[in-house]
């Protein structure tokens, strides 16, 4: 049976407009997103397919165009459509943090920062740069690596901070392990920063490492100076 041989009331698109996107399942919000299934499956049912494959709506968000493309009935119109629903999101989450102090807003860092890495297969190294006051400029991803590591060409950090013309910086990188711990290479890392950033005025405030429970400062160690977030 195809949607349109649905009842009125119960079909996605209808029951959005009658009752609202919240009285909407998972399954129908990603139905009217994808708008067509099969010559056999409907949109919704499609759509309960794409949650059990990745696991769940988080899953679905974070999976990455080939895999969604992947997937029987799930072409580049449909997986573009996701893809970009997920960047909204982001982007949203983003714009709540720029021109916010990062310490007096930690808790909507750590949900964009959540958002943004969690994720990730492979590890994303991000700098979040700051200005005199310590409001948020801009936070943006600038290496990604493999599931083990990331290559941090330190000079060009550096460049993009004084492009950036920034006062301070928070560095950002994810383990896709999902353990938020910071490795000896992370602290090596951290310590090499500091000293470059230093050199042309720019002030590392911490280091957070992205895990699956939310982000871990290494200020919030001991293990660099300056105020702590959270």
């Amino acid at each position: 049976m195809t949607i349109k041989q649905w009842n009125q009331d119960e079909r996605p698109q209808e029951k959005f407009s009658l009752r609202g996107a919240q009285a909407l399942s998972d399954a129908e919000l990603v139905a009217l997103l994808i708008r067509t299934g099969t010559a056999s499956v409907s949109a919704v049912d499609l759509a309960r397919q794409l949650l059990t494959v990745f696991g769940s709506l988080r899953g679905l968000m974070a999976a990455e165009q080939s895999a969604l493309c992947s997937h029987h009935g799930v072409g580049m119109v449909k997986a573009s459509k996701l893809r970009a629903t997920a960047e909204l999101a982001q982007r949203l989450l983003k714009e709540r943090i720029v021109r916010t102090n990062p310490f007096e807003s930690a808790k909507e860092l750590d949900h964009f920062l959540a958002l943004r890495l969690r994720d990730s297969r492979r590890e994303i190294f991000g700098c979040i740069w700051l200005d005199t006051r310590h409001q948020i400029i801009d936070f943006e991803s600038l290496f990604e690596g493999t599931l083990s590591g990331t290559a941090v060409p330190i000079r060009e950090v550096v460049i993009r901070g004084l492009e950036c013309n920034a006062a301070a910086v928070i560095a950002v990188h994810n383990h896709p392990s999902g353990v938020a711990k910071p490795s000896s290479a992370d602290i090596a890392l951290t310590s090499r920063l500091q000293e470059a950033l230093a050199l042309v005025e720019i002030e590392l405030l911490d280091h957070l490492i992205v895990g699956e429970e939310g982000s871990v400062g290494l200020s919030s160690l001991g293990l660099l100076g300056g105020p702590r977030l959270g």
